[in-house]
């Protein structure tokens, strides 16, 4: 049986951990911190599946091509939809208690979604429920664990990756090898001022692949959430509450979403987000409010548990007054290129989560998929572990992006990084709107700084993120036209998402 080196500790790695082992493969799991660390232990909405009567895997299927604005790759898209409520039934077998009424699983309405299919664990702990429950599995298995562990590089020998080089818990620099290794690293939401993601969120995997030569893609296509409640660490206000009934408006009381999208606070979130942004420019910078008064104090209270602590622990009672929101950096629908199997372009490396660019997302991601692309293409992958290897996937058809590394020397002399000036300029140029003027700005600025010498983590966070900032910048500059979460100010919109799911007359 293959050895297999998984490097993060969310549902995805977690997941391919729990499933490879059981197949006999030697499993050894990194984490950069504790292992219940992470992107997923913070999801509040809940996962999405076609697990009722009233919906179906065809519903969801076109509510996801609808949201990712005509790029979402339908084959992939096929597969998560068919597949999803299959991984939602074993995440009950692992463990999760998913929240019941008198139907069966209670389920929730978010936007985009033609039907109410999101399930969630603890009102709003789904992200939580889901991360102990895995977690528990993995102790329960022969999976050795290493935690405080941070993936430095790959490891690429005859012309596939053979292990990866890691900072230990003891800042020891050491290499696994493995005869597979599969990437779960998450997102890189630290790229931005605000953001809804844990301080892990780094990019540690897309930018330890892109060096040893993976491909990847879509890097542009950032999602912003609408609503993270406005007071220092942006905490994010759960689309399920906007689901409930909550309604967003402007400093005067005016409800702008209806205005702007025929659904509402449950249109697509590319559109609520953009709806927000301008807002609060328009009102000088202050933040726009959602008011979630009418669902009532034993509502908010029971069903969204942990964001009613989160709001009265920020000074606010939101059954009585409207919270504050703003839009923030939420989750990265591009990132390593992979087939329907989790395989990467390089020879032995896999990548599973949000780290991978499945194509499952387009250009915006359907609000709850998140976790179900996890899961889904988690438990592909560690079945294709123990398969023959095939060839590498193609590389999918996209924008020609500039050469970020043609100035290597010039870098290697420039200003050491500031990672909180590179936020600010990622927030400022690459954010919620670009410009043509604003991004090559921000290119010129980012070639002229150095990545720092990787001696520990902070510095190893900062050579992936000054990476990915000039990948993200070039890939943003590359699509000239806008479509879904990529807004150019200076390019008219070329694409029209499809309409939500409607039943033939």
């Amino acid at each position: 049986m293959p050895s297999v080196l998984v490097v993060g500790g969310g549902i995805a790695g977690l997941w391919t951990a729990v499933r490879a082992a059981e197949a006999g493969c030697t499993v050894e799991l990194v984490t950069k911190t504790e292992l219940a660390e992470g992107s997923t232990r913070y999801a509040q909405g809940g996962i999405a599946a076609a697990l009722f009567p009233d919906d179906s895997a065809e519903r969801h299927y076109a509510d996801t091509i609808a949201a990712g604005a005509g790029l979402a790759d339908p084959a992939v898209v096929r597969v998560l939809c068919e597949e999803g409520p299959a991984r939602v039934r074993d995440l009950i077998r692992f463990g999760v208690g998913f929240d019941r009424d008198e139907s069966g699983l209670e389920r929730g309405l978010e936007a985009a979604h033609s039907r109410a299919r999101i399930v969630h664990a603890g009102g709003d702990a789904t992200g939580a429920a889901i991360e102990a429950a895995l977690v528990a599995t993995v102790r329960r298995r022969t999976v050795a664990v290493h935690e405080r562990t941070m993936l430095l590089d790959l490891l690429v020998e005859g012309g596939g990756v053979v292990g990866a080089v890691l900072l230990d818990a003891d800042g020891a620099v050491v290499e696994r090898r493995a005869d597979h290794v599969v990437l779960a690293t998450g997102g890189a939401g630290q790229l931005y001022l605000h953001t809804t993601n844990p301080a892990v969120a780094t990019g540690d995997g897309v930018a330890a692949a892109a060096r040893a030569g993976a491909a990847v893609a879509d890097l542009e296509f950032v999602q912003f959430h609408p609503t993270a409640l406005a007071v220092p660490g942006t905490p994010l206000i759960s689309e399920a509450v906007r689901g409930e009934g909550a309604v967003l408006r402007d400093a005067s009381g005016r409800r702008f979403l209806a205005e702007a999208h025929p659904l509402a606070e449950l249109a697509p979130r590319d559109v609520v987000a953009r709806a927000v942004w301008r807002t609060m420019a328009e009102q000088g910078g202050a933040p726009a409010l959602l008011h979630a008064t009418a669902l009532g104090g034993d509502v908010l209270a029971r069903r969204f548990p942990g964001l009613d602590r989160i709001v009265r622990d920020a000074g606010f009672d939101w059954s009585r007054e409207p919270i504050p929101v703003t839009p923030a950096a939420h989750y990265a629908m591009g990132g390593i290129v992979v087939d329907l199997d989790a395989r990467t372009t390089l020879p032995n490396l896999f990548a599973v989560g949000e780290c991978a660019r499945t194509g499952v997302h387009g250009a915006n991601r359907l609000a709850s998929n998140s976790l179900l692309e996890a899961a889904v293409f988690a438990e592909r992958a560690a079945r294709a572990l123990l398969a023959a290897p095939t060839v590498p996937t193609p590389v999918p058809t996209s924008p020609e992006s500039p050469d970020v590394d043609r100035s290597r020397a010039r870098r290697e002399a420039g200003r050491a990084m500031d990672r909180g000036a590179l936020r600010t300029l990622m927030w400022d140029a690459a954010g919620l709107e670009r410009s043509a003027a604003g991004l090559e700005a921000a290119a010129s600025v980012l070639a002229g700084w150095r990545a720092p010498e990787v001696g520990d983590r902070a510095s190893a966070e900062d050579r992936n993120l000054l990476e990915l900032a000039r990948r993200t910048v070039a890939a943003a500059l590359a699509r000239r036209e806008s479509v879904g979460a990529h807004c150019r100010t200076d390019e008219p919109a070329t694409q029209i998402p499809p309409a939500p799911y409607e039943e033939a007359a």
